[in-house]
């Protein structure tokens, strides 16, 4: 039995934080799904798409997940996990909400205090029990413009890639702040595009001039 953390699937590690579903602390304090008593649905969209969803039940230090996961292409298996939740004090007053994460590794339990969790397995723990590596280690420029754009968006309560519609202003954020963030996208895009015209140029380049295989001759 190797806990929390085993049944996790093969290829663990070539996987990235970005490719799993996680579920944010700070933004399920800001729809108010932290609030003690509080029940209700969670789900992830693809291009306007249902793909998954979870149920979560709150309470005053702990938040309690129902879902169904299938791992390694096995039968699909009901779930049911909590989640500790500490809320540590802010420099200028207020608390902020973590995670601490669950996983059981080797034995060994995690217990780092998070903002994420990742669903890469059975169970939702921290990116360290799932060693996910994060998308920009072997991303080039278009990737990190894009990843950039991508995450300021869905920050605003959007949908990524640059054919979704930009999000409207949050309730509670100061106009400012969001015309900063949006102009962030927009000159994030832009520099996608750059580096991804930059990219097809040197692909053609490469087909219409092929290097001329040398022939050795005996």
């Amino acid at each position: 039995m190797g806990g929390i953390g085993s049944g996790r699937p093969s290829g663990l590690g070539r996987n990235t934080v970005e490719t799993c579903r996680a579920i944010d602390v700070n933004r399920l304090n800001r729809e108010g799904c932290l609030r003690p008593g509080w029940a209700g649905g969670w789900q992830w969209s693809r291009d306007g798409e249902k793909v998954a969803s979870i149920n979560l039940r709150a309470e005053e230090d702990r938040l309690h997940l129902s879902y169904r996961v299938r791992v390694a292409g096995g039968d699909w298996e009901d779930v049911d996990e909590t989640v500790r939740i500490v809320r540590v004090p802010c420099r200028f007053g207020g608390t902020r909400p973590y995670f601490i994460c669950p996983g059981v590794v080797n034995g060994i339990s995690c217990g780092r205090r998070v903002v994420k969790l990742h669903g890469s397995g059975r169970y939702f723990l921290c990116r360290h029990c799932y060693r996910l590596a994060h998308a920009s280690q072997s991303e080039g420029a278009w990737d990190r413009a894009l990843r950039r754009a991508n995450k300021i968006r869905m920050r605003l309560g959007g949908e990524p890639g640059m054919a979704s519609p930009f999000p409207p202003r949050p309730k509670g954020m100061w106009r400012r702040t969001y015309e900063r963030l949006r102009n962030e996208v927009f000159e994030a895009e832009q520099l996608a595009d750059e580096a991804f015209l930059i990219q097809a140029e040197k692909l053609l380049t490469r087909i219409d001039n092929p290097k001329r295989k040398r022939t050795f001759w005996p």
